[in-house]
């Protein structure tokens, strides 16, 4: 679709890394999907958040996770004026919500993202206030530095849609077109310069297309069987959530919203299968000692499972 990729491209524009993670980013959004980021400081993930938020048109808040956060510096905070009680927003109403470096932060902090990472709201003092449409939380942290940190629970976990690890940049050109453009832009930061390409409102259409698009028989017992493999395998304690399987549906139909169709193909769920599956498994101790991944156990699955075929394709 047209506005799909004129989003995408004007992402790229100024992130210089993998198209597909931006693409996959994509996706995510379109079904309100958080998304964990998981790689090494100064990968330029804080400035990917940025401008896609500007690129959609969407309001943008950036939590800086400290082990002194408190859960009301990102929900807010009742206090008392006049004959009442008032009740002051925090960062986390808005569109697109950056929690950079979340594992820095005690559980206690951690969990007041929960029920907006799900629900789609929060509650305070036992009032309920919802959130902004679209809402999504984009968090980051650093797998290798340990000390001072706190790892994310697995009930916290499987709130992310997808966990992606950026990556460096894989070529010598890479490395000087990001050289090239800092000098371009003469700043660091270019997010004030970027116009949108779509209104919110023109997203949240989007959003709504992605909830027509069909998905044949065959695809549900696709995405299925590769959850429960994943508790079948011989290397996991404890396999995929029906979580899980939920992501891939509405994965698989935003990415046929973003190629033009209004139904799924199997390549549109093993497009994102390992960013989707692979940090709902927890491996046995022995594996994980030993260095094995749970990418490698979903690609493992992949392989393993039949993939359905079509003659002819029904769309609605």
């Amino acid at each position: 679709m047209e506005s799909c990729r004129e989003i995408v491209e004007s992402v790229c524009d100024v992130y210089v890394g993998n198209r597909e993670l931006v693409e996959k980013m994509l996706a995510a959004a379109l079904t309100n999907g958080n998304i964990l980021f998981e790689d090494y400081p100064g990968l330029g993930k804080t400035l990917l958040a940025k401008v896609f938020a500007r690129v959609i048109g969407a309001d943008y808040s950036r939590i800086q996770f400290t082990p002194d956060l408190l859960p009301s510096d990102i929900i807010g905070i009742k206090i008392w004026r006049g004959n009442g009680f008032e009740f002051i927003r925090g960062p986390i109403f808005t569109n697109v919500l950056l929690a950079d470096e979340i594992n820095r932060s005690p559980p206690k902090t951690q969990a007041a993202l929960l029920e907006a990472m799900e629900e789609k709201q929060v509650t305070v003092e036992g009032e309920t206030y919802r959130l902004n449409l679209p809402f999504f939380v984009i968090a980051t942290q650093n797998p290798i530095e340990q000390e001072g940190t706190y790892p994310l629970p697995e009930a916290q976990m499987d709130r992310f849609m997808l966990r992606m690890r950026p990556g460096y940049p894989e070529t010598i050109e890479e490395e000087m077109e990001i050289l090239r453009r800092r000098m371009e832009w003469q700043k660091d930061d270019p997010t004030d310069d970027i116009s949108p390409v779509i209104t919110l409102r023109e997203f949240m259409e989007l959003q709504a297309k992605v909830e027509r698009v069909y998905v044949d028989e065959s695809i549900l017992r696709y995405i299925s069987e590769l959850v429960r493999e994943t508790r079948n395998h011989e290397l996991v304690e404890l396999g995929s959530s029906p979580r899980g399987g939920l992501a891939l549906l509405k994965l698989s139909r935003a990415f046929a919203v973003m190629e033009g169709r209004d139904f799924v193909i199997p390549d549109d769920v093993k497009r994102v299968a390992v960013e989707a599956l692979s940090h709902r498994i927890i491996l046995k101790f022995e594996y994980a000692v030993e260095g094995v991944r749970a990418e490698e156990v979903v690609e493992d699955v992949l392989n393993s499972v039949r993939v359905p075929k079509y003659e002819s394709q029904k769309s609605q």
